[in-house]
């Protein structure tokens, strides 16, 4: 039995129609991407095969089109779909960040698109958000790249690129390839170096988000995001 001979109240499609795709199982939402199964299996039979044998769902994501296109059930056509679908997803978050208040009205948007970004990467990498007075994106950039134990961040760096693409604001964000988002004290030590060094030159760093595995730990949800003080240990006005 196919899934067209399915009664048409269990068909994904006709589900995802009636009530939305929250209702939809993972390896519903995958058949949906793929539209049709293989070696005597429909769709949804070949994404749990898939999830069963390759997953959970962001493992199996995380993958390049190269890699994907090798497993069972799928091919160039399906890979370059899954890949294809997962960049829309990136775009449509950065949409959001363009938007004058996506960040002021919510927070979680930035940290969203990171995760997206970021998560899964084999390396550390450390990425800048450069916003406009308005808090709208002007760029993404992936500033820094190191091993799977850390990165080295070049204040100099961050702030020439800043005054470069005349930010008003900057989030940064990295991640840790081991999967803990714990900040370390090394993340901390580097956050106020670098809040000092973009003060001095007008241009604020709202946040550092580190994404691993679960939610995003924002350094500004945490009350860690503390004003640079000068010698005497007062702020810098």
């Amino acid at each position: 039995m196919t899934i067209i001979d399915w009664p048409a109240p269990e068909r994904p499609r006709e589900r995802l129609l009636a009530n939305g795709p929250g209702v939809l199982s993972d390896a519903e939402l995958l058949a949906l991407f793929l539209g049709s199964g293989s070696k005597g299996l429909d769709a949804v039979a070949t994404a749990r095969r898939l999830l069963a044998h390759h997953g959970p769902l962001r493992r199996l994501l995380d993958r390049p089109a190269s890699e994907l296109m090798q497993l069972p059930g799928l091919g160039p056509a399906h890979s370059c779909t899954l890949v294809a679908g997962l960049e829309l997803a990136r775009r449509h978050l950065a949409a959001q960040l363009r938007e004058g208040d996506a960040l002021a009205s919510c927070p979680q948007v930035a940290g969203r698109y990171l995760q997206q970004l970021l998560r899964g990467r084999a390396n550390e990498v450390f990425v800048g958000l450069f916003l406009d007075n308005q808090h709208r994106l002007l760029a993404c950039e992936e500033l820094f790249q190191g091993t799977v134990n850390g990165a080295v961040i070049h204040p100099r760096e961050v702030v020439r690129r800043a005054l470069a693409l005349n930010a008003a604001a900057m989030i940064i964000s990295h991640n840790h390839p081991s999967g803990d988002p714990t900040p370390s004290q090394a993340d901390r030590d580097v956050t106020c170096q670098l809040t000092a060094s973009l003060a001095l030159v007008d241009v604020r760093l709202l946040d550092h988000i580190v994404i691993g595995e679960g939610p995003p730990v924002s350094f500004a949800e945490q009350g860690w995001m503390n004003p640079p003080t000068n010698s005497a240990g007062g702020p810098i006005s």
